[in-house]
């Protein structure tokens, strides 16, 4: 539930096309779907009977017969229904094209040498190469694109050792969650024997002399629970190079809170190690410290409770810097002496703006403040003094500034909804930076803009969203509405070539940043969840008709889109305004609000959702749960509801379940589908083919509905 990862895609050409007035989609005969079985599953909490007929597509699809043979009926209709749409083949020819250009990840340098992700173009995955010197020739390390023949076995993590004479990588299969670790020789590029399994939601750090490496695991699960199971006794272990896994050491686990998620990371100087706990998704964690340079020692704690954000900037010998929102909603950095104490002093205040990220290069604090949901990076001393900005090239979002404290180099990159990403060089010491990698594309921002408004909610709350389309569409026109609301995660401005195709034949792009997010700090976050989430439904169905009223969009001409926590924004908003939405485009969506902490990573989302078990937080749920509200008797929007065989993060149940009960239910003719991807998951590490099929398939579902009119683009 984490922040989805847009594809920083581009455009290779966008030559502007004449507008046309939108057509109004005509009417059709309602679909036939497949007959679902029902079931008299009944359960009564806290007096109220629940009823759940469709509790048998819980089961898992790669083990239950009847539920593969329910997905591959509905994909049938799918496929069969997406076929008749005239601008699915325009959308997938021209997404090959918008895809297809050289794009770089944000390099890591470690032992003088730099470490980066490199795309050609159309490769499923991004291969890793190293440079021995900044202007070098790239030399291949890993290519994941021969890990498998579909192109879905694809590279999670990946981190050097403090000298970069090896590479610790992640093997990610299908979508799912797990990793696989391993380890890479740099010098020879062979890997080494080293192989760790049963990790995920795990940060990885090197000891200091490469010796080996810290990561987090889960117990084996029972069989056939693998993509099911409760994630749960997450522990820190140390594997040394050479060893086998069951030899590893065990640093840190938590067996009488089995609830607690752990992890952990070595300071740059390498004398200690920061051990951090969480119980949940808020950004709130417990902190232990191990002193490395004492052999023996046993870790101290040093945050006993879950109760504030500690996230660790860097260290000057055992005086720790930290970023905090302890007295600061909007966060601030304080220092801390671990050989003395928890004892803080403030060294950069808290400021009106969001505190978004920090980091130590170069003896100088680099701080990026969300300033109206745009980056503004910071400069400070490390006792507080501020040292200017980073000038920014526009309007957007960055990302990066890692590197080492005694070294001023360091890169970021910079994104916007019209500007392809681009990784910049900067020296701490001279202020001076240049672009070390742009994308080579035929596309020029000039032709679109991007705009920020304020509209009004439901109680008067003043809610951002931006609004993007091309200059010389000047009336109103098909519109994309995006959201996601939750778990304190902004949505801030990034390049999506996904967005341009659809930009490109006149649609329009709205994002608004409702509240549930972390936009405007945790106030902005606490007013959107829990007993307050309808809040961002009322937000979001604000923002659909405020582009209606001013004229944005047409009367008939609203898409929403949103996944994941955004995916059961669109299911709810759908049932409460299905007359407000002309397609609804729900994707790897939590439906069933009852039920969600049962499985895998559900457990974490009580943060946000509050407990399902818990009457108060039960009647909330209940009240706007997507599954459970669907209600007949009224004209809906067209929905494709979207998901995944591997998805076990919000395992495909949930969208399995809703979509059953869309079918059954007197919503009126337009279609209720369901596209159910293969050997993929939540969206992390989705193969190139299957991104450019997909998202050919929701914009022309999109088109059919809002009017949109797709041409060839020459």
């Amino acid at each position: 539930m984490r922040r989805a990862l847009l594809l920083a895609l581009c455009l290779s050409a966008a030559p502007v096309l004449a507008q046309t007035a939108p057509k109004a989609a005509a009417p059709m005969t309602r679909l036939s779907y497949p007959d679902t079985r029902r079931v008299d599953q009944v359960d009564e909490q806290f007096g109220v009977k629940v009823a759940d007929p469709y509790r048998w597509l819980e089961n898992d699809v790669r083990t239950d017969p009847a539920v593969a043979a329910w997905v591959a009926e509905q994909n049938k209709v799918t496929d069969a229904y997406l076929a008749t749409l005239p601008g699915r083949d325009i959308f997938k020819e021209r997404l090959k094209t918008l895809i297809d250009y050289e794009r770089f990840g944000t390099p890591v340098k470690k032992g003088g040498r730099y470490f980066y992700s490199r795309n050609a173009g159309l490769q499923n995955q991004s291969p890793i190469y190293v440079r021995d010197t900044l202007a070098g020739e790239g030399r291949l390390l890993i290519d994941p694109n021969m890990l498998s023949k579909d192109g879905a076995t694809a590279l999670g993590e990946w981190l050097p050792s403090e000298d970069g004479a090896r590479l610790l990588y992640t093997i990610q299969d299908g979508g799912t969650d797990w990793r696989t670790v391993r380890v890479l020789d740099v010098a020879t590029g062979q890997p080494l024997p080293d192989t760790i399994e049963w990790s995920k939601f795990s940060a990885y750090s090197w000891a200091k002399d490469g010796s080996g490496f810290y990561y987090s695991r889960f117990p084996e699960p029972a069989n056939g629970s693998k993509f099911q199971a409760l994630n749960e006794n997450q522990a820190v272990y140390f594997h040394r190079i050479g060893t086998p896994q069951s030899a590893d050491r065990l640093i840190w686990s938590t067996p009488d809170k089995p609830k607690w998620g752990n992890s952990a990371r070595v300071t740059e100087d390498g004398k200690w190690l920061v051990i951090t706990s969480t119980e949940g998704t808020d950004r709130k964690n417990a902190v232990a410290v191990l002193d490395l340079t004492t052999p023996g020692a046993s870790p101290k704690v040093l945050i006993p409770t879950i109760a504030n954000d500690w996230s660790l900037v860097g260290n000057t010998g055992s005086t720790f810097y930290w970023t905090t929102d302890l007295d600061a909603p909007r966060k601030r950095i304080v220092a801390m002496d671990v050989a003395k104490g928890p004892a803080v002093r403030e060294i950069v205040a808290q400021d009106r703006s969001v505190l978004d990220g920090a980091d130590l290069v170069g003896g100088q604090l680099l701080l990026d403040y969300l300033v109206d949901v745009k980056s503004e990076p910071r400069r400070f001393s490390l006792d507080g003094k501020p040292l200017g900005t980073v000038p920014l090239p526009g309007i957007g979002s960055i990302g990066g500034f890692s590197g080492s404290q005694d070294d001023s180099e360091t890169f970021y990159s910079f994104t916007s909804f019209n500007q392809p990403t681009t990784i910049y060089r900067y020296d701490v010491k001279t202020g001076q930076q240049s672009v070390w990698a742009a994308p080579k594309v035929a596309f020029d921002p000039k032709q679109y803009q991007v705009t920020q408004v304020f509209y009004p909610s439901k109680d008067g709350a003043k809610v951002p969203m931006f609004v993007v389309k091309r200059r010389d569409v000047t009336g109103p026109a098909p519109t994309l509405l995006y959201a996601y609301g939750g778990f304190n995660i902004s949505v801030t401005p990034s390049f999506s070539a996904t967005r341009i195709a659809w930009l490109e034949q006149g649609g329009v792009l709205a994002v608004a940043n409702i509240r549930g997010g972390g936009e405007y700090g945790n106030a902005w976050h606490d007013a959107g969840r829990l007993a307050k989430k309808q809040n961002v439904f009322d937000d979001f169905i604000a923002a659909g008709e405020y582009l209606k009223k001013t004229g944005v969009t047409t009367k008939d001409g609203l898409a929403v889109q949103g996944g994941s926590n955004g995916g059961l924004l669109i299911g709810a908003v759908t049932n409460q305004r299905p007359d407000l939405f002309q397609a609804a485009l729900p994707a790897v969506g939590v439906m069933d609000m009852l039920r969600f902490d049962r499985f895998t990573a559900g457990r974490y989302w009580v943060d946000d959702y509050g407990y399902p078990s818990k009457e108060a937080d039960f009647r909330t749920l209940y009240a706007y749960s997507p599954y459970h509200n669907i209600k007949g008797g009224r004209a809906y929007p067209a929905v494709m509801v979207l998901t995944a065989d591997t998805d076990d993060r919000v395992v495909p149940g949930h969208s399995f379940k809703y979509t059953a009960a869309l079918q059954a239910a007197d919503t009126g003719d337009k279609p209720h589908i369901a596209r159910i991807e293969t050997r993929a998951g939540h969206g992390s590490g989705k193969p190139t083919d299957k991104v450019i099929a997909e998202t050919a398939d929701e914009w022309a579902f999109a088109a059919k509905w809002t009017g949109l009119q797709v041409k060839p683009v020459r």
